[in-house]
């Protein structure tokens, strides 16, 4: 059981990192509707920040699992 969890990491880590990729490329889409919200319109900056740290995490979560996934392949060698 624990041998077909090794290729999920990698399956996981690389849906992270495109899933950040994808807020990255989301981003200057969405936010004109937002602007278009009037009751937003005083914390628009920290809404696209939020939404920015969110790829970032996304993205370093993603690297991070990938990182671990193919340095446990080249141990296990």
């Amino acid at each position: 059981m624990f041998e077909n969890k090794k290729p999920l990491q990698m399956i996981w880590g690389i849906l992270l990192f495109l899933a950040g990729v994808g807020v990255f490329i989301r981003i200057p889409q969405v936010m004109p509707q937002i602007e278009k919200i009037e009751l937003y319109s005083p914390v628009l900056l920290f809404i696209r920040l939020c939404f920015y740290l969110i790829g970032i995490l996304l993205i370093g979560g993603g690297l991070k699992k990938i990182y671990l996934y193919s340095r446990k392949l080249e141990m296990d060698r």
